[in-house]
């Protein structure tokens, strides 16, 4: 946080902040993982320039995973490309866009998992005369019955599902399977928990584990099986996987042949629990003091910048100094947020910095993100809500 100090001493509170020295350790550490090509996901990014920044750093760079369509065009109007939409989509202007920019050669494929899906898609192409590439999206989520692990989006949980939507292929001649996507949530986004502080969150953490592990081997055999079968009827451009919670095990599956990664480059705080990661907060956001209660404690001016999910205390933004702490019964306020300083050494007037949640929702509150290299400060870098961009 010192080095924070030189570097942001003349920029207005509050305000969102990048490191680019942890951010291109994160970098390094993902490049030294992963040994297949990285697929970034936009969300977790949201910038466009930190998005071409990660893009040139990385050792092989297999494209994008975006999570709306009109995301996508703006990205394809800026200049990236090798974008696979990461979630079905309805939009069908935007459908058509993304499908001009395909038929004059830009690499664009649409994720699947049923066929209403495929039928938009299909009168979409058909009236540009074109073919729409699709990514079919299989679940290998666990179900154990007494608990679901995973995720509920794909109804695709089932060869005999699976070859259901593929046997209809043929009524869509405008439509191509061209890759298949197998994303294990229960892995890649749930941390570990095995570093928490809490009896209970302790307790949750060895059930995490254990069903993590129980459930590596129903991920391997389905996925395999799956993809075996689509390649049966379709040759495939790339088969995607994991996420930046499981990127070793991931890249080990013979199936996968790239990875999709977002949060690990700006390493938000929910991903302070996996045991399998060594990142640095690279992305944060800082607030002014302006109160102080007591001596113990102080309020600063906004704050409330809480993450998306199940409802909970870890959705709840960070301090990076661990002597702060929120108070349990007001936690992270809209206009005003008031925290405890153990070390009562706050004064009013003083700047506290913290971390969000989860990555790339930050840039949906701040129109730029502050840079550091060190101590030194390195300009501003606009995000998609500073480009006058929110897709979602």
């Amino acid at each position: 946080m010192e080095k924070f100090i030189e570097a942001f001493q003349h920029i207005e509170r509050p305000f969102a902040w990048l490191d680019y020295e942890a951010l291109d350790q994160n970098i390094d550490f993902v490049n030294a993982l992963a040994t297949k090509p990285v697929r970034i996901a936009t969300k977790s990014v949201r910038s466009v320039n930190v998005l071409k920044y990660i893009q040139r750093k990385l050792n092989n760079c297999a494209g994008f995973m975006t999570f709306t369509a009109a995301e996508s065009i703006y990205l394809i109007e800026q200049g990236l490309d090798h974008l696979l939409l990461g979630y079905p989509t309805f939009e069908e202007n935007s459908i058509k866009k993304l499908l001009a920019y395909s038929k004059e050669g830009k690499d664009i494929t649409f994720m699947v998992d049923a066929i209403e899906q495929m039928e938009l898609l299909q009168n979409c192409a058909a009236s540009l005369q074109t073919t729409a590439n699709i990514c079919i999206d299989i679940n290998i989520s666990t179900d154990y019955k007494w608990i679901y692990f995973g995720t509920k989006r794909s109804p695709l949980d089932s060869i005999q599902k699976l070859k259901n939507l593929t046997d209809m292929l043929g009524d869509y001649p405008n439509v191509r399977i061209h890759a298949v996507m197998g994303y294990e949530a229960q892995l890649a986004g749930v941390p570990d928990l095995s570093h928490v502080a809490s009896t209970k969150m302790r307790a949750k953490g060895v059930l995490i584990r254990r069903l993590k592990k129980q459930s590596l081997e129903k991920i391997t055999a389905f996925r395999r099986l799956a993809v075996a079968h689509v390649k049966s009827i379709a040759a495939l451009a790339f088969v995607n996987g994991g996420g930046s919670g499981s990127i070793a095990y991931t890249c080990a599956q013979k199936e996968i042949t790239e990875i999709t990664v977002g949060s690990a480059f700006f390493a938000p705080a929910l991903f302070d629990d996996y045991d399998s990661l060594q990142l640095q907060p690279a992305v944060g956001f800082a607030l002014r003091v302006t109160r102080q209660f007591d001596s113990h404690t102080f309020v600063c001016q906004g704050g409330g910048y809480i993450a998306s999910g199940a409802i909970g205390e870890d959705r709840a933004p960070v301090f990076l100094n661990k002597q702060y702490q929120l108070l349990p019964l007001e936690g992270a306020g809209e206009v005003q947020t008031p925290f405890l300083d153990a070390s009562a050494s706050l004064k009013v007037g003083d700047t506290v910095y913290l971390r969000h949640a989860k990555a790339g929702e930050l840039c949906e509150r701040f129109a730029v993100l502050h840079c550091t290299r060190g101590k030194s400060y390195e300009g501003p870098i606009l995000t998609y809500r500073g480009e006058q961009q929110c897709f979602l």
